[in-house]
């Protein structure tokens, strides 16, 4: 007794191909780039002005939404997941700047006194 394969389904493929018979190629979220380069942006002290820890959380955020719902066409989740907590970072880094400059206890002026 033999083995014999199946005939090949009557399409010429053995699944169905979304789109057209062309499978889509799994790119990475831009949003979830961006969140990620404002959120390293962000945690840095000479660039801490709240802006790219707040554009941070937002896109993060924005980023890991779209990826859920993109049934695995986009991928970066951790990248999203990275930026969304490094812009959280940032923002309470800046706040903590911002309070200590208020108070007095560092100085952000940078001024010199030369005679």
């Amino acid at each position: 007794m033999s083995y014999q394969a199946p005939p090949p389904p009557p399409d010429g493929g053995y699944g169905q191909q979304p789109y057209g018979g062309v499978p889509q190629p799994v790119q990475t979220s831009p949003l979830a780039i961006v969140s990620l380069v404002l959120g390293i942006l962000g945690v840095f002290p000479c660039c801490s002005v709240l802006v790219f820890g707040i554009g941070a959380t937002i896109t993060g955020y924005l980023a890991k939404k779209d990826i859920a719902q993109s049934n695995g066409l986009k991928k970066g989740a951790g990248m999203a997941q990275a930026g969304f907590i490094l812009g959280i970072v940032g923002i309470v880094l800046g706040v903590l700047i911002w309070v200590l400059n208020l108070t007095g206890a560092i100085d952000s002026t940078f001024t010199t006194n030369v005679n």
